[in-house]
């Protein structure tokens, strides 16, 4: 019988052990089990701009993707060159597509605004605008200024509401959340990145879209980077839920 207890504590201790690696591994970042948690049940989608090239949306779609974000423009006056190219693939496949900014803490927010409504233009029963704010070039090291980024991405916000009338997804990695959108903008949608580790852990239920892949390779795109982005809906939303024009 006492032998009985030392082998059971043995085995509760190797299992404990390993589930404490296990936390640590993805902890630290040098695991990502997001892939397995991710499943042909959910909605999938990817986000790609010039960097992938040639894209064949029909192919992408034959792979499980249920919608795209597409990148428009970036600050004040940069589109990308793919987007028009892109943009009308999706229509024509009956991709669901949404147009995405490239937010520049360097230019007047309603500049950048002025920027995607020309490039993109009509909405209507597209997925919602996206912005993607994130650090660029030394802006990590030397983040802008708190009043600066809420002044200038307000300016941004509230002239993409005007022109289309439904609240645009704000991506986002944790630490900028939590730095400038969380007090200011919290109220907004949120495509949340979280590549390493599940999105409970960096936003419990809060958000609605979530990147949880950087490093995927799939077909239908060639002549770029090998390697693109996953998404994954909510499972508590549907499409109908991003598309401009059907919001309750």
């Amino acid at each position: 019988m006492k032998n009985r207890y030392i082998q059971a504590a043995i085995v509760l201790g190797a299992a404990a052990g390993l589930l404490i690696l296990l936390f640590f591994a993805v902890k630290t970042k040098k695991l990502r089990i997001n892939r397995w948690i991710v499943s042909d049940r959910d909605v999938i989608g990817v986000d790609i701009s010039e960097y992938q090239a040639d894209v064949d949306m029909p192919v992408l779609m034959e792979q499980g993707i249920d919608f795209i974000y597409i990148k428009a423009t970036e600050g004040s006056g940069h589109v990308d060159s793919r987007f028009a190219e892109n943009w009308e693939n999706a229509q024509e496949c009956g991709l669901p597509a949404g147009a995405y900014h490239f937010f520049s803490f360097d230019s007047p927010g309603q500049m950048q605004a002025d920027n995607y409504i020309k490039a993109v233009g009509d909405l209507e029963g597209k997925l919602i605008p996206a912005v993607d704010v994130e650090y660029y070039g030394d802006k990590k090291e030397n983040p802008p200024a708190k009043e600066d980024v809420v002044r200038e991405l307000g300016a941004f916000l509230d002239a993409l509401e005007k022109e289309y009338h439904v609240r645009p997804l704000i991506y986002c990695s944790g630490d900028v959340y939590e730095k400038y959108i969380l007090k200011d903008f919290g109220e907004y949608p949120r495509w949340v990145r979280s590549i390493y580790y599940p999105v409970t852990f960096e936003a419990g239920g809060n958000w609605v879209v979530w990147q949880y892949c950087d490093t995927a390779e799939l077909e239908g795109y060639v002549g770029g980077e090998r390697c693109i982005d996953l998404n994954v809906l909510n499972r508590g939303r549907n499409l109908e839920d991003l598309t401009t024009g059907r919001q309750q």
